[in-house]
């Protein structure tokens, strides 16, 4: 995509997410015109550990692959990509895109203070680009889980980007299947949050203010009740 629509600069970040009983974490980087952002975390059920740097030095995004090498951690995921789920809207006078991959399988080893533990986990892949409003601003939800029937189970959900009646990013993935969900499909959720990341930025022409923690899921979603449930919610407010 043009590094701008008109005034409006390029946005882009690729996200992955790995949740499971034992280790949850994300991976990530962040582009906002000529600014780039990277972070990663990782929720050990003890500790939170995390970095948000400026650039990429301590990460590596490929298909198929991310790892960290930092000073306190290391981290190699592999997994297998999809064609994921693609949606395409308008954002004011320009639009943005984004793909959604939903129970992702994700193997590797994440190695924090010298000790080092195999990850075997399920997640939410996030690709998006576009050319968003200037003050842009959603909520979001996204994890993995077992039905009490013993089918897997992924959500993406989100109120105010890509959040149109129909044709929007909302999906539930049932046994790898991806079927888009109404807006109501979130309502029977319940979330027990146990780590959070959190982080303010103020650039003058872009500010940021995010809320993302890390937890367990309860209840139903899309009218399938949970046994079990990991992931994330995330509120974010942008000026950019």
């Amino acid at each position: 995509m043009p590094s701008h629509d008109r005034l409006r600069p390029l946005k882009a970040w690729r996200y992955i997410g790995a949740y499971s009983p034992e280790l949850m974490l994300c991976i990530g980087r962040v582009r906002v015109g000529p600014l780039h952002q990277s972070f990663w975390a990782v929720w050990d059920r003890e500790r939170l550990h995390e970095r948000t740097l400026i650039g990429s030095r301590q990460l590596r995004l490929t298909p198929g692959r991310a790892e960290v090498n930092a000073p306190d951690a290391r981290i190699a995921l592999s997994f297998n990509e999809t064609p994921g789920v693609e949606t395409v809207g308008r954002s004011g006078a320009s639009y943005a895109w984004t793909r959604k991959q939903g129970g992702v399988l994700l193997t590797g080893t994440v190695c924090l203070g010298g000790v080092t533990r195999e990850l075997h986990a399920r997640g939410v892949i996030d690709d998006s680009a576009g050319y968003h409003e200037r003050h842009t601003s959603w909520r979001w939800c996204a994890g993995v889980g077992i039905g009490v029937d013993g089918r897997e189970l992924a959500w993406n959900l989100v109120e105010g980007v890509h959040d149109a009646p129909v044709n929007s990013e909302r999906t539930v993935w049932v046994d790898g299947e991806p079927r888009e969900v109404p807006r109501t499909a979130g309502d029977g959720l319940r979330f027990d949050p146990q780590a959070e990341r959190s982080r303010r930025d103020n650039l003058l022409i872009i500010r940021s203010a995010y809320r993302q923690p890390f937890g367990t899921f309860s209840g139903d979603v899309a009218g399938i009740a949970l046994a079990e449930g990991y992931g994330v919610t995330e509120a974010h407010d942008a000026w950019w």
